[in-house]
């Protein structure tokens, strides 16, 4: 079980997600479903059914026309586009909050694999995007880059693409607008910070004292020079 971080709006106990909304601009874009589910690389019959789904627990979103001059096609309706603000505005919203919530961590450049390196920090070796030509870095890292996992149900590394794992304790939880910032302690200077939502911090359990696993991505992780 993991906690990341996604921006979703519920209803009915259904989650539209950034692959729901692309999937309403797709339509909205191409003016037909089947068009729409072809140009995202989806099947008609997952969109459809993935669009009912969203129907019964949002309200009408596709108006679909049969036949005519025009051959028919497909719209979005008021309620669709009135989702789409919602969801851009949530979205928006989590991305600053991101933008001012980064961990810093000091390290040492030990290997070069292109833009890629092996970075030494006082948490533990981290993989990153690095600089050419500076061996003393800062690894910054995004909130909303990190996800949450228990240590008995964390993906095994052929599993995920995010390598960078630190094991560490929950030492604050605090409570934002619309999304939690939890702190782990991971052996730095200062805890790694994760951005979760309501439900992921209820899902895992987050509260001080817990253990968790954090992981990340090398290419979502960026180290400057220091």
């Amino acid at each position: 079980m993991d906690a990341g971080f996604d921006a979703t709006l519920r209803a009915d106990g259904v989650a539209f997600a950034e692959r729901d909304a692309e999937l309403l601009r797709a339509v909205d874009e191409s003016g037909s479903l089947n068009a729409a589910a072809s140009s995202l690389g989806r099947s008609y019959s997952r969109a459809h059914d993935r669009l009912t789904e969203l129907e019964d627990a949002f309200g009408s979103l596709v108006e679909r026309q049969r036949g005519g001059s025009g051959g028919g096609g497909s719209a979005l309706t008021d309620r669709a586009h009135e989702l789409l603000a919602a969801f851009d505005r949530l979205r928006a919203g989590y991305s600053a909050i991101a933008e001012t919530t980064e961990t810093v961590l000091d390290g040492e450049v030990v290997e070069r694999d292109g833009e890629l390196g092996t970075v030494e920090t006082a948490a533990g070796t981290v993989r990153a995007l690095v600089p050419p030509d500076a061996d003393s870095v800062e690894v910054v890292l995004r909130a909303d880059a990190v996800t949450l996992h228990d240590p008995a149900d964390t993906p095994t590394g052929d599993a995920t693409s995010a390598r960078n794992r630190f094991s560490g304790e929950v030492v604050a939880v605090d409570r934002g607008e619309s999304v939690y910032r939890v702190s782990v302690e991971v052996g730095a200077d200062a805890p790694l910070v994760a951005l979760v939502t309501e439900e992921s911090r209820d899902r895992l359990d987050l509260e001080p004292g817990r253990d968790v696993v954090a992981s990340f991505k090398a290419t979502a992780t960026r180290a400057t020079p220091r």
